[in-house]
């Protein structure tokens, strides 16, 4: 049995090499980025989200922490955190699974499957289970809004602009971003 460092560096290998485009964050291998499509079939579809990826010290035998970055409308996806209620990966997480399952199954099983029974956006549940029709008006509404892939586009250059600037220091010409906070 290979060690959890050599697994962790196995499977982010395999999930680069796979189609998914991987945003490392820091220097190490234990939180990056990966974007993620809506499935077909479903009201996600042509939508892009931005999934943020923990990998524990114990992975593959603790979980990956996953969360949604940019905004979605789901029952099972806290709106405002991004954080993802799913069994699979929260409860029932096995060594055997790996980031290429997260990615290729869990995820996308998730949004064609939602669970309203046990939501974390308790709107999103009550609206799925009272107006179906309605519900996925408000999905459609959100990956317009939020995960259109020139979104994601301009949050990654934004994101690379904000990296220069904390090298620079602020530059107080510079307009604000809404929505965003800086450190005193």
């Amino acid at each position: 049995m290979s060690s959890p460092s050599k697994r962790r560096e196995m499977d982010l290998m395999k999930l680069m090499m796979s189609d998914y485009k991987v945003e490392m964050t820091n220097d190490g291998m234990q939180e990056f980025c990966v974007l993620l499509n809506g499935p077909k079939e479903s009201p996600y579809y042509g939508g892009v989200w931005r999934i943020r990826v923990e990998l524990p010290d114990a992975y593959p035998y603790k979980s990956p922490s996953i969360s949604f970055v940019n905004k979605i409308f789901h029952p099972n996806i806290d709106e405002m955190s991004g954080s993802v209620c799913l069994d699979v990966i929260n409860e029932t997480w096995s060594p055997m699974f790996d980031l290429v399952n997260v990615f290729e199954v869990f995820l996308p099983q998730l949004l064609l499957y939602p669970n309203p029974s046990s939501p974390l956006n308790g709107e999103a549940a009550a609206l799925m289970m009272r107006d179906r029709a309605a519900y996925e008006l408000r999905v459609k509404e959100y990956r317009e809004k939020y995960a259109l892939p020139e979104h994601i586009q301009a949050a990654l250059e934004e994101s690379s602009s904000d990296e220069e600037l904390s090298e620079d220091g602020y530059n107080s010409s510079d307009e604000a971003v809404t929505g965003m906070q800086t450190d005193p």
